[in-house]
């Protein structure tokens, strides 16, 4: 068993299980009544969720995962596609490790999902990485430690790098019959103004709303909108759309930094459900 040491912990989030799971339990209750838990009955096929500190983003996040809960379904594997803010590793890759922990314990890999597919397996790009190991907790706490992860990392966040994975995805799943869901780990506009940047994120998600992926990343660049895992969100949202004909993807939260800890330069959220009738 190869353990992946923690990155995030104590900083990004608590580095102990019950200050985990307070925050989680202050954020599902203040959000509880503004959560759409009919979308439940729908088929779900993965979701956006942000990966900032949980002090910061847990009140967009367990929007997503409370719909997941109630949903009662089984997942086998949670496929957790982030973004890369270091420059290290592979253009995309997958985790070397065989588990993966949090103070709420350890998670397997799904390695053989993972040698099913044809993505270079290493740990250089998550050794150092935060955007999956943040999200972690929240599948622990609200689907269970004994669902298997399969942490994907993009550096390559193009439209071709984002369509070819989700290409490999799907043939992997299919291959296996795997149940997976799909989590694209991601915050979205930077430190500009709240109106800057709910205006910015509007722009992009006009687009992806529309699942017009080429368009959304053009408006990415075009306006530079630092949605840092654009990619990640591409490859969710294509690989909805290989498997089947009419997906759907819903807002359920947008909020910023700013409503937590007042400033005139926020870090923008957002949390989506990819979904079919």
């Amino acid at each position: 068993m190869s353990i992946r040491e923690n990155y995030a912990e104590g900083r990004f989030y608590g580095s102990t299980a019950s200050a985990i799971t307070r925050v989680f339990d202050d954020a599902v209750a203040a959000e509880r009544p503004s959560i759409c838990y009919s979308l439940k009955d729908k088929v779900i096929w993965g979701g956006v969720v942000p990966h900032a500190g949980h002090v910061y983003c847990a009140r967009e996040a367990v929007h997503f995962f409370e719909i997941v809960k109630a949903s009662g379904v089984l997942f086998d594997t949670v496929v957790l596609i982030n973004p890369n803010h270091t420059g290290y590793g592979d253009a995309v890759s997958i985790d070397s490790h065989s588990h993966w922990k949090t103070p709420l314990g350890v998670v397997e890999v799904d390695m053989e999902l993972a040698n099913l597919m044809n993505v270079p397996i290493s740990d250089a790009a998550q050794r150092l990485e935060h955007s999956a190991e943040v999200v972690l907790p929240f599948i622990q706490h609200f689907l269970g430690d004994t669902i298997r992860l399969l942490p994907i990392n993009m550096r390559d966040q193009s439209y071709r790098s984002a369509t070819n994975l989700a290409a490999e995805l799907r043939l992997a799943v299919t291959s296996l019959q795997r149940k997976v869901l799909v989590v694209a780990s991601s915050d979205f506009n930077h430190f500009k103004r709240p109106q800057v940047g709910y205006e910015l994120d509007s722009y992009a998600l006009e687009a992806l709303l529309k699942f017009d992926l080429q368009e959304f990343e053009r408006r990415v660049k075009d306006k530079k909108v630092s949605i840092c895992g654009y990619g990640a969100i591409m490859a969710l949202l294509q690989y909805a759309m290989l498997v089947d004909e009419q997906p759907k993807v819903d807002v359920l939260r947008r909020g910023h930094s700013g409503e937590v800890f007042r400033s005139d330069e926020v870090v923008d959220y957002v949390s989506l459900l990819v979904y079919s009738e």
